[in-house]
């Protein structure tokens, strides 16, 4: 399936995508484009915001001496919860997910959650014990999932073909915006001894879900769920508007509606019954869900909810207690972070998928089993008291390290390559499965840290050293390579080259119509255009 020597997926031209990259005009120069991904970063990309700012609000809160006055000092499982409870909320949530984003929309989805992210932060900030804080927290989770879907999807959706891998690569790179806006503020309140040293912080999470309520409805709907619910001229004029800002426009606009239309139709007809059943139902289906499945596991077991959560606990066992010292330390991760994912974003449309996350998995592998030989020195300079400062600084140098290795495919390539694998039909439920299992990962690993480093501590690091080398193992055999092609030429990438070849037929008649059109390419009307191009697929979809 995506092993060595295995043959790519999308064998079939790739009309689309070869239009698009010949297509010399820059998005920027665009500006219908230009206006869209302008309002896709408050309302979608920054939907991550708000997963970035609670990590690293409750790392920093955990070091705050008001919080741990007031919710008493808790430890050990207690405090797993408290960190866990944002992860299980969205567990809870994620059966409800793909219900609402067919039904509602991606727009509507999104304004759903963020309304509910609002009252789980009011909640939150004005919590009177830690019962109530750990049912804010859940609420919070329990909203997160819906706007995550619906925004990842409505990015690959909307996008341009040759800008959408960088787009949805730079959708998780929010999170680290967040980390940094919440390592500031609570750098900034730590000075605070009352109870509003770590309130406003919770309160502050609202600031990410206002946004995105405040400009959703100024981006337009996915043309993929309107042509769903029969509404194929909105549909077609959002195209036109956003995808036809080029020299051959209205050809390019034709056939990838038309290959919209057949695509979904197809969709329906062979891999889709709009039932959960759906994802067992064939053998790609399968591969799918396996593949999501493991990615979210991995997206959470690879050892990144040690910094995220519990980086003054590590910090602590090595001999570095300071306050203020370790809330520098976390700040300057959030950022090295965000540099660290821009940069691979950038990189996506240059290096090939299964390339960026060998390398993510044989790097943090390796970073792992460094790492857990310099603690291992750390804790017993610590022991036996004489601090071994050479084991010290090789720790934070692999902390440090970590989030390159991270960021080469499990944060900036994760939701690029969901929606490249998903077809439409069973997009917002394969999303919403690698949630599912990042989610459940998520709450074990959150739930487990602090009680594994206390009880076993450095030793503990050995049991991601052993799940990473397993990592490597499985993308190695199990990854395919998606590189390259539209959403619609990647559909039936695990059902076969006669389904690829049908997904295209209709875009390839209307650019095989176009190029004998004695009036010159692309100067037919798009009405045209439009009805001649796709009068053999405008079935009904249900």
């Amino acid at each position: 399936m995506g092993g060595a020597g295995a043959s790519d997926v999308g064998l079939s031209d790739p009309v689309i995508s070869r239009l698009a990259r010949e297509d010399p005009i820059p998005w920027y120069k665009k500006p219908n484009l230009r206006f869209l991904y302008f309002m896709l970063f408050p309302t979608c990309m920054g939907i991550e915001l708000t997963s970035g700012f609670d990590s690293q609000m409750i790392n920093a809160l955990q070091i705050l001496e008001s919080w741990i006055k007031y919710f008493d000092n808790p430890e050990g499982a207690l405090k797993g919860i408290i960190s866990a409870a944002y992860s299980l909320g969205a567990v809870l949530s994620l059966p409800l997910v793909p219900i609402i984003n067919d039904r509602f929309g991606r727009r509507w989805s999104i304004a759903l959650g963020s309304m509910c992210m609002i009252v789980g932060a009011l909640i939150q900030g004005f919590s009177q014990h830690v019962g109530m804080y750990i049912v804010a927290r859940m609420i919070l989770g329990f909203g997160i999932p819906t706007c995550i879907v619906s925004g990842s999807s409505l990015i690959g959706e909307l996008a341009y073909p040759k800008e959408r891998p960088v787009l949805t690569s730079l959708f998780n790179v929010s999170y680290f915006v967040g980390q940094i806006v919440a390592a500031g503020i609570v750098f900034g309140t730590n000075s605070i001894a009352s109870n509003w040293g770590w309130r406003i912080p919770s309160l502050l999470q609202i600031c990410p879900s206002l946004l995105q309520l405040t400009f959703v409805f100024f981006i337009p709907e996915s043309p993929r769920w309107l042509i769903t619910k029969d509404r194929t001229q909105e549909a077609h004029d959002i195209l036109k508007k956003y995808h036809g800002e080029m020299e051959r426009g209205e050809e390019f606009v034709a056939a990838e509606f038309a290959q919209m239309q057949a695509v979904i139709r197809l969709e329906y007809e062979v891999v889709s019954k709009s039932s959960w059943t759906d994802l067992f139902r064939t053998a790609g289906m399968r591969k799918r869900l396996l593949i999501s499945s493991m990615l979210g596991l991995f997206t959470q077991w690879s050892g990144n909810t040690l910094i995220s959560y519990f980086l003054g606990d590590l910090l602590k066992m090595i001999g570095y207690t300071e306050t203020t010292f370790i809330q520098k330390i976390n700040v300057s991760i959030a950022c090295w972070s965000l540099v660290c994912g821009v940069t691979v974003s950038l990189l996506v449309n240059r290096i090939r998928r299964r390339v960026m996350y060998m390398a993510c998995t044989i790097s943090l592998l390796l970073c792992y089993v460094a790492w857990t030989i310099s603690m291992e020195r750390a804790m017993h300079g610590k022991a036996i008291s004489k601090p071994n400062n050479a084991a010290n600084i090789a720790t934070l140098f692999f902390i440090y390290m970590y989030s390159p290795c991270y960021n080469l495919g499990y944060n900036a390539l994760t939701y690029t390559y969901m929606v490249e694998m998903w077809p439409y039909s069973e997009r917002s439920r394969g999303i919403a499965i690698f949630q599912l299992f990042g989610r459940l990962a998520g709450f074990f690993t959150t739930f487990v840290n602090p009680i594994g480093l206390k009880d076993v501590g450095w030793k503990y690091l050995i049991s991601y050293c052993c799940w990473l080398a397993f990592e490597v193992v499985f993308v190695y055999f199990m990854f395919p390579e998606t590189m390259g092609r539209t959403l619609e030429e990647l559909t039936f990438m695990f059902e076969g080259k006669e389904l690829q070849d049908q997904a295209n037929a209709a875009a390839e008649k209307v650019v095989n119509h176009a190029e004998h059109n004695t009036t010159g390419l692309g100067r037919r009307s798009t009405t045209e255009n439009k009805v001649g191009g796709t009068a053999d697929v405008k079935e009904h979809v249900p």
